[in-house]
């Protein structure tokens, strides 16, 4: 990856690596062309995906990609360009969740403009994170706010037992310049010990599966049921939280109530 310019903040990169080694560093240099070479890639309508330029018309933008199988790309937008790199690296998800958006359009909503469950969908679209770990105590601190203990006295245990696969596109272009207070939206998810050891395409495709299964079946749908996870405070994310007192920035590392479990 450092041979293509690209920037790895603790790795977070790492579920776009296959093709950002392929890519140039720069959504306007990655024509949609390269981008609609990268993969068979379908719609869970059967229609094939494809990155258009931003068609100008009033159709819904899930409506376009459900009933045409285009996702709207805007030439030079970081933002844009990574949603087209995570749909080719999350396919099921992302198709999965295209569906259950346009389903929920036909729910009537009480007023609101897109509903709870849409508003969650798309809170995880935007900066969702898988956190997998074999250690079942890792992600017992995760979810109880414990930060220092997390990321400072269980420092090495992380680098054993714990990844982190970014699946929000808003969250991969914050990463290209991480700050304070960076959030990421989490769902857990325990694992063998020996998994951690598979290839990472292998990794993805599982993670994938078990995602648009999640998906499939109701669940990550009440944005309160998502675990905050301060990017921040990630080892080799920042230099910065090299210094166990960097930890004691509660802004940043707050404590909150706790959540169901995803």
């Amino acid at each position: 990856m450092s041979g293509c310019g690209w920037p790895s903040p603790g790795g977070l990169f790492a579920p776009l690596s296959s093709l950002i080694e392929r890519i140039p560093f720069a959504p306007a240099k990655a024509s949609l062309d390269a981008l609609n070479a990268r993969g068979d890639v379908h719609t869970a309508s059967g229609q094939r995906l494809s990155f258009v330029p931003p068609p100008g018309d009033a159709m819904d933008y899930e409506t376009r990609i459900w009933t045409r199988g285009e996702v709207s790309t805007r030439p030079g937008s970081w933002h844009d360009f990574f949603n087209a790199l995570v749909w080719l690296s999350f396919p099921l998800s992302k198709a999965t969740l295209n569906a259950r958006h346009v389903a929920a359009m036909v729910v009537p909503t009480a007023g609101r403009a897109r509903g709870r469950e849409r508003d969650a969908m798309t809170h995880f679209d935007e900066c969702g994170v898988v956190v997998v770990s074999c250690d079942a105590s890792l992600l017992a601190l995760l979810r109880g706010f414990q930060w220092k203990a997390l990321f400072w006295e269980r420092r090495s245990d992380l680098a054993r037992a714990l990844r982190c696969f970014v699946f929000g596109h808003a969250t991969y272009e914050q990463l290209l310049q991480p700050f304070r207070g960076l959030t990421a939206k989490a769902v857990l998810h325990e694992v063998r010990e020996d998994w951690l050891c598979v290839p990472l395409s292998a990794q993805l495709a599982e993670i994938d599966r078990w995602l648009a299964g999640e998906l499939t079946a109701g669940r990550c749908v009440d944005p309160r049921a998502f675990h905050p996870l301060p990017l921040m405070g990630l080892p080799g994310v920042t230099a910065d939280n090299e210094d166990p007192a960097y930890y004691d920035d509660e802004w940043q590392f707050r404590s909150g109530r706790q959540r169901r479990s995803v």
